[in-house]
């Protein structure tokens, strides 16, 4: 799938995808599959390209996989067909019926059940001809504007789902498309849990890979035409008023599309651009090839089954797709302020209380809202020249707030700053005036994590009340940006990915940063009942002077259900900085649903004094198991902070997280656990090997790594990475082996909590790894754990 850049007749010069078929057979099959709820209509197109009657037989096949790789036949029937000479047919099949079949359903809300259809025609004294095949899912996804909130509301197999997702541009900006990079991409959307990604207007279709990864991962897809505002019809001044150059090309252009992506259960709606309608007669032909089918069509939900419709209206064939909806733009129907007002964003920092007051945001789905991005340090010295290892002046206003200027290679890659003069303080000097660039995107890092877990909690908040769904701008680029971003081009995760992660969980508790009242948000179809929330909070001396329990509660499904008021800070004395714990746990075997950690100041304070206290020295024990497969890796990693054990009376040394029951791509029955051979790691020398010893020996199998120290409290913001297993590097050199998928990272332990984390990624050939551990406590070197 690579691009290749090539001239056309006309002088025209662009990136072209290599796309080559190996249709070659007598009778050459189009793609053509329907469905319907509970049954299966396939049409298909076929073509005699010769001279004589092609007595046909068409096959068609389909299999669902179950367990250990064994496949089910469901359907196997055989047709036959006659096809004149030089003659282009279109065959329905006769409607397959399948009794309960297993439905398709979005990320969070259940299995992506996929069945597998094969087509084959072969020709009488000829043989197999032609061959083509599709995964496909059983689901109706329908929409509708919802009267109490004014936002478009989805229901997909008839259970609404709220809509967190993000906006994707597209995945390389020179067109370097492959398989792998769009299923780390897929996947790692699925992995912050969310479960819409928008293909930008201003985009392009992706090639099939992208929409096969969506189907298996649960990623709902909202599929724009290629129309945007800034450049077809809108902008100062008015750019391009009728829009594309050459309306049949582009209406063509749809038509193939509408029918390369149309069997993707992923798919969820067309829409006509991006912040712009089409002109009035491309509008008007995507309105009528894409109207729906009766069964699809949300006013028509009486209609249990197809049987009484009128034979036209029955026959899904005569429909281009006919099982999703088509919306004429991105800020119309349902979305922003229905009426193509620029009424998307904001796309600037916040201040994090901010998404849940009334007023942040007034209409019921916003399909784009945006703020930072900056990147590790290693990708700034990775992707840019030593000029671009300057990080920006803090200028400091007349009125109090901070300009941040930052050099000319952040502007040209369109860095967003971490301030707002006059709205928003600079969010980074909260935590002290950087000092370099490795301080720099390290305090980025907790403000990334801030910003985007109080954005989607904000907005999930309000679920039904207020809001249907929200659109992050982005969640990705496809070059080296400095802004709205999840994880960067290299494909190393932002600290704001695991925000994400945290706030889109299905079940999830949290505190309203505006009213600082404990909430549980439950997604999901299933009420929750006999669960209990501790609340704990712990200071920079690592006492914990509040401990509250809230037990026997329910939470029915689809809901918000506010708790209590979290009252530490109106205590007689709040410490100005202190840390947050939030379990929510089932009571009968104390095991997570949901963990939250939050560090928070009183109100008017910042977070200096969280400077002095990265010389805290929190001992840890790591011990890790590691698994392997050919190139891939998987590490699970148990991580305890030795420190102080929490009084006796509380709950957290009784915690264990609750097993999801997440589908994985990584076996690990097959694996094979790494003996440790090794009885000690290098380490750096100096005042840092005084203050810690590392070791590692053998236990059962298990490695071990102990950090050592004597102080007690938070072990904060500790992060994972993946390195080649060279020690030594020159300056500005990446080691990073990329991409890797973590069950959580920047994450904090109070005294006596123990998580566990699981590590996946693959390695170059001839490549060793190592792991290693950075946070907030452990900032003067690389603490190699495995």
């Amino acid at each position: 799938m690579a691009g290749e850049l090539v001239e056309f007749e006309e002088g025209t010069i662009g990136i072209a995808l290599n796309l080559e078929s190996n249709n070659v057979g007598v009778v050459l099959m189009g793609d053509g599959l329907m469905i319907q709820e509970g049954s299966l209509h396939a049409t298909t197109e076929l073509e005699n390209r010769s001279s004589w009657v092609a007595e046909c037989s068409l096959n068609i096949q389909v299999t669902t996989e179950l367990e250990g790789s064994v496949c089910l036949m469901e359907h196997l029937k055989t047709q036959h067909v006659s096809i004149p000479p030089r003659a282009r047919i279109q065959y329905t099949f006769p409607q397959l019926f399948f009794y309960k079949p297993n439905l398709w359903w979005p990320n969070g809300m259940g299995k992506q059940s996929l069945y597998n259809v094969s087509i084959t025609v072969d020709v009488k004294g000829h043989g197999e001809s032609d061959s083509w095949g599709q995964l496909f899912g059983f689901r109706k996804i329908e929409s509708h504007i919802d009267s109490a909130t004014g936002g478009r509301l989805f229901k997909v197999n008839g259970q609404p789902i709220f809509i967190r997702g993000g906006n994707w541009i597209l995945s390389d900006c020179l067109l370097l498309l492959s398989k792998e990079r769009y299923k780390t991409d897929i996947k790692f959307h699925a992995d912050m849990n969310l479960n819409m990604i928008r293909c930008w207007g201003g985009g392009l279709a992706e090639r099939p890979e992208f929409y096969h990864y969506c189907d298996v991962y649960g990623l709902l897809v909202w599929q724009e035409f290629w129309i945007t505002g800034d450049v077809d019809g809108r902008g100062v001044p008015v750019s391009n008023p009728n829009g594309p150059l050459d309306h049949d090309l582009f209406m063509l252009c749809a038509r193939d599309t509408v029918k390369l992506l149309r069997n993707h259960p992923s798919l969820a709606l067309w829409v006509g651009g991006n912040e712009q309608v089409p002109p009035a007669d491309i509008n008007t032909s995507l309105k009528n090839d894409l109207k729906l089918h009766p069964f699809f069509e949300s006013q028509s939900e009486n209609i249990t089954s197809v049987e009484g419709l009128s034979t036209a209206y029955k026959d899904p064939s005569q429909y281009l797709d006919g099982t999703r909806v088509y919306i004429q733009g991105s800020m119309w129907d349902g979305f922003a302020n229905g009426k193509g007002g620029f009424t998307d964003g904001p796309y600037e920092i916040q201040n994090p209380e901010d998404p849940f007051k009334d007023n942040f945001y007034k209409y019921g789905f916003n399909p784009e809202v945006g703020s930072v991005g900056i990147p590790v340090a290693a990708t700034i010295r990775a992707t840019m020249p030593r000029e671009g290892w300057q990080i920006p002046l803090f200028k400091k206003l007349p009125n109090g707030y901070t300009e941040e200027v930052p050099n000319p290679i952040w502007q040209y890659h369109k860095y967003l700053p971490y301030s707002k003069p006059g709205k928003v303080h600079d969010q980074i000097e909260l935590y002290g005036t950087p000092e370099d660039l490795d301080d720099f995107c390290l305090k980025a890092q907790l403000v990334n994590y801030i910003q985007y877990r109080a954005l989607l909690e904000g907005w999930t908040s309000r679920m039904w009340s207020k809001y249907t769904g929200v659109l992050i701008w982005k969640t990705q680029n496809p070059w080296t940006g400095l802004r709205g971003q999840f994880y960067d081009h290299l494909l190393d995760q932002t600290a704001g990915f695991f925000g994400c992660r945290c706030a889109a969980e299905p079940i999830h508790v949290q505190l309203n940063l505006a009213t600082y009242f404990i909430e549980v948000v439950n997604t999901t179809a299933e009420e929750l009942s006999n669960v209990a929330i501790e609340a704990s909070v712990w200071d920079l001396e690592g006492a914990c002077p509040y401990y509250k329990v809230f037990d026997k509660l329910s939470l029915p499904p689809k809901k918000v259900v506010s708790i209590s008021e979290m009252k530490y800070p109106k205590s007689k004395n709040p410490k100005p900085v202190f840390f947050l714990l939030l379990k929510l746990y089932h009571v009968s075997n104390y095991s997570i649903v949901s963990r939250n950690f939050y560090w928070l100041h009183v109100s008017g304070g910042d977070y200096k004094l969280l400077e002095p206290y990265r010389n805290k020295r929190i001992p840890l024990k790591i011990t890790s198991k590691t698994f392997i497969k050919g190139s891939s890796y998987e590490v699970e990693m148990k991580v305890l902070n030795k420190s102080k054990k929490p009084d006796p009376k509380t709950l957290t040394y009784k915690n264990n997280f609750a097993v999801r029951n997440d589908d994985s791509d990584f076996d690990m029955t097959s694996l094979k656990p790494i003996p440790d051979t090794r009885t000690d790691l290098k380490q750096p020398t100096g005042l840092f090997q005084r203050l810690y010893r590392q070791f590692s020996r053998e236990s059962d199998g298990l490695r071990v790594a102990e950090i050592n120290g004597s102080d007690g409290g938070v072990a904060f913001f500790l992060n994972f990475s993946v390195h080649g297993a060279k020690l030594e590097h020159e300056e500005g050199e990446d080691s990073r082996i990329l991409p890797v998928h973590y069950s959580d990272n920047y994450f904090s332990l109070v005294p006596g909590e123990e998580m566990s984390i699981k590590i996946s990624f693959k390695v170059p050939p001839g490549v060793s790894p190592r792991v290693t551990l950075r946070g907030w406590n452990y900032h003067h070197g690389v603490h190699t754990v495995l």
